[in-house]
């Protein structure tokens, strides 16, 4: 796969004297792959509060468990423990938090499937505002109690989206500097949790940072977003749905270089900022689709070409229809860029979905 002559982050320098970490969703796609950066470098213990709902998977972080444990770390399994706790509960976040006594928060948890949100919004308001209305009450409780250098220390890092932002049109990116513009009931409760936060550095002193990333893909991704949906419908031969007339826009982020940039904005980032993170990777939908076909042509070839599946469907309400995203500001202040190219992570997530177990589909 593709490097960049960038390295990924010496966590451990990183994260300095933060040694207890709550993650939130560390159960789910992106969340699991920074609690596995976790456990593999660096020597942090890691609360991972997760309701484990209906795409949680800890088998990812159970297998890293697993291996360090078997090459010798004797304490792996005591530096990750889950909290199965619904942020939607304030008073069990509260003891949550308490029994975390966290360093740093990652507030990655959240409802995050468009075309659910259109289909049942409640949970979004629920999961993503309500949730982090109480987590942020819970640290400015926590951070309030803090003295000396671990007051000093103390960070909250909110998670967000690019789809806040709405749509662009043929030209320009997404910045820290565009206007919020959502256009469905995911993005708008994402854009009201980035609001809640902003105010509770701005009224209470809580010292936040703020990401907002593009479209995520790689290995572990629940199979509900659109390069999972596509590899496991190609593999099996089945009509590969496409929404309208597939020349929707999104920009391609593979996730391990989000965690680098989540990692580094986290530790490094000016409190009180927001980071925008793009993969430099803008494809129509159609033109994912059409390489995902392709690869699967010479590591699983059919008697016809996969791209033959491809069924077009009618479109999504409020689809937006491009998405980009400018990451200057993180990559000068920060120093991130995305160490994959995106054709050779998606080679790499599709192969790895093509080697899992059939159950990934259900």
């Amino acid at each position: 796969m593709y490097q960049s002559s960038n390295p990924a982050p010496d966590l451990r320098n990183l994260l300095g004297e933060r040694k207890r970490i709550l993650v939130t969703g560390g159960a789910g796609f992106i969340g699991g792959a920074v609690v596995r950066r976790l456990l593999l470098e660096s020597d942090a213990t890691v609360f991972n509060l997760d309701k484990v709902g209906y795409a949680s998977d800890l088998t990812s972080i159970k297998n890293t468990i697993d291996s360090l444990a078997s090459g010798g770390e004797s304490s792996v399994e005591a530096r990750h423990q889950l909290l199965q706790v619904d942020l939607a509960d304030a008073e069990a976040t509260q003891k949550a938090f308490t029994t975390a006594d966290p360093d740093l928060v990652m507030h990655l948890a959240a409802e995050s499937h468009v075309d659910r949100s259109i289909e049942g919004p409640g949970a979004f308001i629920e999961s993503n505002m309500i949730g982090t209305f109480n987590l942020l009450q819970a640290s400015r409780v926590h951070f309030d109690q803090l003295e000396g250098q671990r007051k000093l220390n103390f960070r909250f890092h909110h998670i967000s989206t690019d789809e806040v932002f709405g749509s662009l049109g043929a030209t320009g990116k997404f910045s820290e500097t565009t206007p919020y513009d959502p256009r469905s009931p995911y993005s708008a409760s994402k854009a009201g949790s980035d609001h809640l936060v902003n105010a509770w550095y701005h009224t209470f002193g809580l010292p936040i940072i703020l990401t907002n990333c593009s479209n995520n893909y790689g290995p572990w991704q629940f199979p509900e977003k659109l390069i999972p949906v596509v590899i496991l419908k190609a593999a099996a031969g089945e009509a590969i749905p496409l929404y309208g007339d597939g020349m929707n826009i999104r920009d391609w982020l593979y996730v391990e270089d989000h965690v680098d940039a989540l990692l580094l904005a986290a530790n490094r980032g000016r409190i009180g900022e927001s980071y925008c993170i793009g993969g430099h990777g803008e494809r129509t939908n159609l033109q994912v689709i059409e390489k995902i076909c392709s690869i699967l042509d010479k590591i699983q070839p059919k008697s016809s070409p996969h791209r033959d599946l491809i069924t077009f469907v009618k479109d999504r309400l409020g689809h937006d229809r491009r998405y980009a995203i400018d990451p200057e500001k993180i990559t000068t202040e920060l120093g991130w860029q995305p160490r994959h190219g995106f054709e050779e992570g998606l080679e790499a997530t599709v192969k790895w979905y093509v080697n899992q177990k059939t159950e990934l589909r259900n």
